[in-house]
């Protein structure tokens, strides 16, 4: 079976399918209609220059040296001046898929033909997505308005020979690669090293791996949040049909009929359907409202995610032979908004996940021990596991301050409101690296209680999902060093290994945990 292709500049590029690509699942291409677009935008560039008409970055200086003239003779220099002069990130390297995303990112934002860049040069860049050639992109120095400056030129310095690349798990000088590879450095034409170096990839690929991060921790944290509520013997009732439809938010609609559906057909949820207890506490009873909320925030990342990959951000843009726009398209703000939505959404499961693990522990629900093991006092159980996850929640709270409510003016003035999506971009995926630690801590925690449960049964889901734990980490009868059992729950996190359970019951079963709303939250 031949891979699958993507037209870039054509096709419509989701948060999945730009996965996909780093993956290389689907390869990249562009069509001739692409190619001609391309082609007539660089010759309007050629055209500007020759007749000398001022036109940002092409001809003039950048940022606050907007007003200085560049002779046509030096305009190639100035382009690959830029690439060198903006290369001042700092920090450890970003994660090769993401370097990777954002090369794959910024090659659709060229491939729509209005940037003024050579084919040659696009061609480039895909040439390094096909081969695995990926530059080394330092973390730290955007602050997402002018585009992602810094980053996005160390991205793109081995075009002209220089920076570093990540080629056959091995770091080496692009000097290197070309040596390696006969391929020789691209003399930049007008306007090109402008229109590599503006735009908001960074932001954007990070923003790519912060709705794919989310997504599964989301679907995870109604997965152990159901275990939890067998073990602690929770009511159902407050996931019924019944109670959303009075306030019908997608996201609590479609967080109640999953939880329901998981708990449909146990033993236990049945073993104390006519107990006294009237109600629950909000970290069990609230689940929909929580988890709802935090996926609304999911689901407009993703909308403007998608906005995002198939527009154009550089600048200038041009328009037509009578037309270059010096606009704004490279601010990041629609963005940057959106992902500290996402990261306080991610920092609020991790929150309520907390709040169970503390429940669990408390010893109120009958036939479940307090700190979760029979003999305590020479065993101290699972008390101290509940002090990491109260550390990591205390931590994302600070983590939580929304960095695009700071703006520090740069270039001199010129650009005198900046978005710092980039570091709400990295904050947001240091959240949900924290998250994950909380909800493998919780799931540890789920499994331990609902082994208390037995010999009742729980439905066929939650059956499985705490089998498959239990081949990885042991009921705990007494204390052991716990930090090997997190580790390990960690691993199924991010394998999601409980996800992979739940879609296999799905097709065995032939039980669908569908609602009205899983087009929407389920897809990316």
């Amino acid at each position: 079976m031949s891979k699958q292709t993507f037209k870039l500049g054509e096709d419509w590029l989701t948060a999945g399918k730009a996965l996909e690509i780093t993956e290389n699942k689907i390869s990249v291409i562009l069509s001739n209609e692409t190619e001609k677009k391309i082609e007539k935008s660089w010759s309007i560039v050629q055209k500007i220059v020759d007749k000398g008409h001022p036109v940002y970055g092409i001809n003039t200086g950048f940022g606050p040296l907007c007003t200085t003239k560049i002779s046509k003779s030096e305009t190639n220099i100035l382009q690959t001046n830029i690439l060198q002069s903006h290369s001042v990130g700092v920090g450890d390297p970003i994660k090769k898929d993401i370097a990777k995303l954002m090369l794959i990112l910024k090659a659709q934002s060229l491939a729509k033909g209005f940037s003024g860049i050579a084919l040659k040069t696009l061609k480039r860049i895909i040439w390094h997505i096909e081969n695995d050639a990926i530059p080394i992109v330092p973390s730290q120095g955007s602050v997402g308005a002018s585009g992602d400056l810094a980053p996005l030129s160390h991205l793109f310095l081995p075009l002209i020979g220089m920076g570093k690349v990540e080629y056959k798990n091995e770091i080496i000088t692009t000097a290197t690669l070309f040596e390696k590879t006969g391929l020789e450095p691209i003399a930049l034409g007008p306007k090109e090293g402008l229109a590599l170096i503006n735009g908001t990839q960074f932001i954007a690929a990070h923003a790519v791996k912060v709705v794919s991060q989310l997504h599964s921790l989301l679907a995870q944290a109604d997965i152990i949040g159901a275990m939890m509520i067998e073990g602690l013997q929770g009511s159902v009732k407050p996931f019924y049909n019944e109670l959303h439809a009075l306030r019908p938010f997608k996201g609590n609609v479609h967080v109640a009929k999953r939880v329901k559906k998981l708990l449909k057909g146990s033993e236990i949820m049945q073993d104390h359907v006519d107990c006294e207890k009237v109600q629950d506490p909000y970290s069990i009873r609230c689940i929909p409202q929580v988890h709802g909320a935090s996926r609304t925030a999911w689901l407009h990342l993703k909308e403007l995610v998608e906005v995002e990959l198939n527009s154009v951000t550089d600048n200038p843009v041009i328009i037509d032979e009578e037309l270059t726009i010096s606009g704004g398209n490279f601010h990041g703000q629609p963005l940057a908004m959106a992902l500290d939505y996402a990261c306080l959404a991610a920092s609020e499961l991790g929150n309520i996940s907390d709040r169970r693990i503390y429940l669990a522990l408390e010893g109120n629900s009958p036939g479940v021990p307090k700190l979760l093991m029979n003999d305590t006092g020479i065993n101290s159980g699972y008390m101290i596991l509940q002090y990491t996850t109260a550390a990591l929640a205390s931590e994302n709270k600070g983590l939580c301050f929304p960095s695009s409510a700071d703006s520090i003016p740069t270039s001199l003035g010129q650009e005198d409101h900046v978005s710092m999506g980039s570091i709400g971009a990295r904050k947001a995926l240091q959240v949900i690296g924290n998250v994950e630690k909380i909800l493998a801590i919780e799931l540890l925690t789920a499994a331990q209680a609902f082994e208390f449960r037995k010999p009742l049964k729980s439905g066929v889901f939650l059956d499985e999902v705490h089998n498959a734990v239990r081949e990885q980490v042991a009921f705990a009868v007494k204390d052991r060093i716990f930090a090997d059992d997190i580790e390990k729950g960690i691993e199924m996190i991010q394998n999601k290994t409980i996800i992979k359970v739940v879609d296999r019951v799905q097709k065995d079963s032939n039980i669908s945990l569908k609602t009205k709303f899983s087009t929407e939250f389920e897809v990316y």
